[in-house]
């Protein structure tokens, strides 16, 4: 790994992308609603396990990542997760938070621990509940004073960057002011977006990384038994209930969220899900007779001043094609995570990336970005349709709260 003037890049030599799996992305409040992260986790866990034939006792250590603290026992979420799917009780699990980017950084840990040689395989989950988000008070361990008492929605107050004073949907709004971005265009994209992942959904290429949900318990011996238990009325959830048919007639009526371009029709969607992936050395794989999903080639991360944060994912980009020593021409597929439609044009824009390359089985506006299990979905989509369309290259990206951005190059196994 090397640090440079403006983030870090790291290219790895014979590391892969083994296999992976996600629940559902649901809306949130919905059949998820009171679903504890860890266990849509251990879902994923044990999805990813069965569906790739390798054993969870392989595993040398479990990477996970959750950003919202959705329940009391939120410290132990990696270890629970590798615990309950099998990973025997002596091998460690690792908490990674990295915001939006955190489903990438799971992965690019992994990727890490195998060059230096700590493990042979990696479990890498990223699970989230926006739905059990907090309602929270920090200030009131001494007691309550008479008109002090203060309770706030953590769902929306960590919208809030408190540095430069500006949510994450006003680094949007300024993308739009610098590149010109108007409230049809961001709709316009919204549109594709939805129809893209509507298609890929009829197609039954999204159901191809999904793992379907039923009430289930996750039995442990000599401790005590977790499961889900879907809301009432619901007996099974196996799609993504966001996507939907959404004219540009119908989101052009939606009110702007932040007083511009943007609206809760073209940004990303709210919902539940986890995502898993299973990384392993060469030599790993080949011990198995296991054919990966993709290589991964390398990941880079930088810093940009938190109110620009929308832009990111584009010095992101630029960084990992100039320590691969490659060329934006070669990247056959982009996978950027569209937490804002003014973001994502932005750094279409900005990049002048070939729209015909990027998220062409739609993106999180339709999909939904489950905050800390975005960054492994970008990355299994990715491999899956770099292995579909006989493509090479393909990048994962996302923007990061704070003012980061992340992005991997994986290679097509195929």
């Amino acid at each position: 790994m090397e640090t440079r003037a403006g983030g870090t890049f790291a290219a790895y030599n014979d590391i892969w992308l083994l296999d992976g799996v996600r629940t559902p992305f649901v809306n949130y409040n919905t059949s998820l609603g009171t679903v504890s992260p860890i266990d849509l986790g251990i879902k994923a866990a044990r999805a990813v396990f069965e569906r790739s034939g390798i054993p969870a006792t392989d595993v040398g250590s479990t990477i996970a990542g959750s950003v919202a603290q959705a329940s009391f026992d939120a410290y132990m979420l990696p270890r629970h997760i590798g615990m309950y799917a099998g990973v025997p009780i002596d091998r460690p699990a690792l908490l990674v938070q990295r915001v939006c980017g955190t489903g990438v950084e799971a992965i690019s840990q992994a990727a890490d621990a195998i060059t230096l040689g700590k493990i042979d395989l990696g479990l890498c989950v990223g699970a989230e509940s926006m739905s059990r988000n907090p309602v929270a008070a920090f200030t009131h361990r001494g007691g309550f004073r008479m008109g002090q008492i203060e309770f706030k929605d953590f769902l929306w107050e960590a919208l809030l960057d408190t540095a430069p004073g500006v949510t994450m949907g006003q680094t949007a709004e300024a993308t739009a002011k610098k590149y010109q971005i108007t409230r049809e265009e961001a709709d316009r994209f919204a549109e594709s977006s939805f129809a893209q992942a509507l298609a890929a959904q009829k197609a039954c290429f999204l159901s191809g990384e999904i793992t379907p949900l039923v009430n289930e318990s996750f039995e442990l011996q000599g401790y005590i038994t977790r499961g889900i238990r879907l809301a009432k009325g619901f007996d099974k959830v196996d799609l993504d209930t966001h996507i939907r048919p959404s004219s540009y007639e119908v989101l052009a009526k939606i009110p702007p969220a932040f007083g511009g371009v943007q609206t809760g029709g073209n940004s990303s969607a709210i919902v539940d899900g986890a995502a898993a992936a299973l990384v392993g050395s060469g030599a790993y794989a080949k011990s198995r007779s296991k054919q990966p999903l993709a290589r991964i080639v390398a990941v880079a991360t930088v810093g940009v001043p938190p109110e620009i944060m929308a832009i990111a994912p584009a010095p992101a980009i630029r960084k990992l094609l100039e320590g691969a020593g490659m060329k934006l021409e070669s990247i056959d597929r982009f996978e950027i995570n569209e937490a804002f439609a003014a973001q994502i044009i932005g750094v279409e824009r900005e990049l002048k990336l070939d729209r015909a390359k990027l998220n062409v089985n739609g993106g999180a506006i339709a999909i939904g970005h489950p905050l800390a299990a975005t960054g492994i979905r970008l990355a299994v989509t990715l491999a899956r349709e770099l292995r579909r369309s006989k493509l090479h290259y393909g990048i994962a990206s996302a923007c990061i709260g704070g003012g980061q951005g992340i992005a991997m190059l994986l290679e097509n196994a195929a």
